[in-house]
């Protein structure tokens, strides 16, 4: 009888227990959740409805503004652009962040200098497009020198130095992520592999690789949220309405506002979030499926 009694007491300290972890857990994250609802959800909720709606007198009109949207031409060039800038940008930082890392993980002097790897995020936009025209305008420093009257920022050649532009910014995160993933790697196992016999590039794809899944699918997912960020300084170069190589969907997001088109906004503001989101669930759905 007695053990039962102590069995219960000791049922009920644990449940009490239980209790109090709920309710403090709940105290910390109720401010983020409320903070999410009312800045990210529910004004989401708004656009959301707002898509099937016109803009003044918010008259349902269904599908109405995103069979707009595909019809526009100009969305479609924005959307080819921004697709075709991801596909390359993206990819390269990842290789570019991961084969400076593997050099500079060999070299142990460089952790003095971890404050130059960031150094590019330091920089204001407006101060790097102050450079772009400097190298590459028609009277710029780099025609001046090559003795030319080459416009490096016209038609063609200005989306590879949006994609070199976004490489230089972002490269020094995604270096310090990469480090951060090798570092993690246990040497023991390196070790193992290289008493058994396994070479440089065995080491690498077998040990190195698999350990850096974790921070390959972050890095990704950042790199690739990043990616819309490029707007600040095409703008600042070309305008609202610059060359069609490097016109991306916040140019036409940004005209849709200035014109008060809100309803296709919306449309292409939920066609957007669906895009990333689906990206997103796809590639966690690979990574899991690796696993």
């Amino acid at each position: 009888m007695k053990k039962e009694k102590k069995a219960s007491a000791k049922g009920a300290r644990a449940s009490r227990s239980t209790r109090k972890q709920k309710r403090a857990a709940a105290c910390f994250l109720l401010p983020g959740l409320t903070g999410v609802c009312v800045f990210v959800l529910i004004p989401f909720g708004n656009v959301f409805l707002s898509s099937f709606q016109t803009s003044l007198t918010k008259q349902f009109v269904g599908i109405k503004n995103y069979l707009s949207i595909f019809r526009n031409s100009a969305f479609r060039l924005a959307a080819g652009n921004t697709a075709r800038f991801i596909a390359l940008g993206v990819p390269l930082l990842l290789l570019a962040g991961l084969v400076l890392a593997l050099v500079l993980n060999s070299v142990a002097r460089w952790d003095k200098y971890k404050y130059l790897y960031l150094l590019p995020m330091a920089v204001p936009a407006a101060t790097m497009v102050l450079v772009w025209r400097m190298l590459f305008e028609r009277q710029g420093f780099l025609n001046r020198f090559l003795g030319t009257h080459t416009d490096f920022l016209g038609e063609g050649s200005a989306f590879y130095i949006l994609v070199g532009s976004y490489l230089w910014k972002n490269l020094g995160y995604t270096l310090v992520l990469w480090l951060a993933g090798l570092r993690s790697i246990p040497g023991d196992i390196l070790d193992a592999a290289k008493v058994d016999g396994a070479g440089g590039m065995t080491c690498f794809l077998r040990v190195t690789l698999p350990n850096l899944k974790g921070s390959m699918y972050t890095i990704l997912v950042v790199s690739l949220l990043n990616s819309f960020k490029v707007f600040r300084e095409v703008y600042l170069v070309g305008g609202a309405y610059p060359q069609e190589d490097i016109y991306l969907l916040q140019h036409i997001f940004n005209n849709w506002y200035i014109n008060l088109d809100f309803d296709k906004m919306a449309a292409g503001a939920v066609l957007s979030v669906l895009v990333l989101g689906g990206i997103s669930l796809l590639l966690q759905r690979l990574w899991d499926r690796g696993d």
